[in-house]
């Protein structure tokens, strides 16, 4: 007989479901929900579990039950019906542009649920406002990042308020104090120092991962004369950059690193 694992979780459960699989499946069930009653505070709770003969870092089973979300219920669950998905977004989060293929997945890196709002947040720069009911995003906040294509160490970003930053993360930075005016091409330097990391040949290793004090330097310089509405797109080719903003203006420029 199989062992059977137990997680205690401070509720009586009145009831328990497995997620349904498909006709035909040779999936093992790994999702479940559950209900509680006669507790001060009740809840249908999502669970999942993995491969109950692994062990994790921590020594624990890795496929010991894992909450996944639960929402507060006022009485007791005297009953679930079946667990089944009500909404998805399967392109919320992506990446585009040179070398990419379109709408390739870029990873959700945060969620927060108001009920019916969610915001989530991904790789791509994007901020996102779902509700459960609609099928597309309510709003969308429209930053984009760009590395340079032929010299990784230059990096731009554009944002919904109005700023378009060039990244200058290049190995000849010189030491100046700390500087930003806002307009022009004010710059100010940051600070990136990782420490207590193996020391990597500087000829193979990114600007943005070198640890090395003397070239620990980022350039910041804003673009724009001064800051616009959105900045809703750029893109960059060789020392030419344009970008365009809800203010019903285009931007070039052909000298970027003159």
């Amino acid at each position: 007989m199989e062992e059977i694992y137990a997680k205690f979780v401070s509720q009586k459960i009145s009831k328990t479901r497995w997620r349904p699989l498909p006709p035909g499946s040779l999936q093992t069930a790994e999702t479940f929900a559950t209900g509680s009653w006669d507790n001060e505070e009740n809840y249908v709770s999502l669970w999942s579990i993995g491969d109950f003969g692994n062990l994790d870092s921590d020594g624990g089973f890795e496929g010991d039950h894992q909450l996944l979300c639960d929402i507060r219920h006022h009485g007791d669950i005297m009953d679930l019906q079946t667990l089944s998905v009500n909404q998805q977004w399967t392109t919320a989060h992506y990446h585009t542009g040179p070398g990419s293929p379109s709408y390739s997945s870029a990873p959700c890196t945060g969620i927060v649920c108001n009920n019916p709002e969610i915001v989530t947040v991904g790789e791509d720069g994007r901020i996102n406002l779902f509700r459960a009911d609609h099928k597309e995003a309510v709003r969308t906040i429209v930053w984009e990042v760009h590395f340079h294509p032929s010299n990784p160490d230059h990096l731009f970003t554009c944002s919904e308020d109005g700023s378009l930053w060039h990244w200058d993360a290049s190995t000849d930075v010189p030491e100046k104090s700390l500087l930003f005016h806002q307009g022009g091409r004010t710059s100010t330097f940051l600070s990136h120092s990782i420490s207590n990391q193996a020391n990597v040949h500087q000829s193979v290793i990114s600007s943005w991962l070198s640890t090395d004090p003397a070239k620990d330097r980022i350039e910041i310089t804003s673009l724009l004369p001064s800051r616009t509405l959105s900045v809703n797109s750029l893109d960059v080719l060789g020392p030419c950059l344009v970008c365009g903003t809800d203010a019903e203006a285009i931007y070039v420029t052909r000298h970027l690193f003159s």
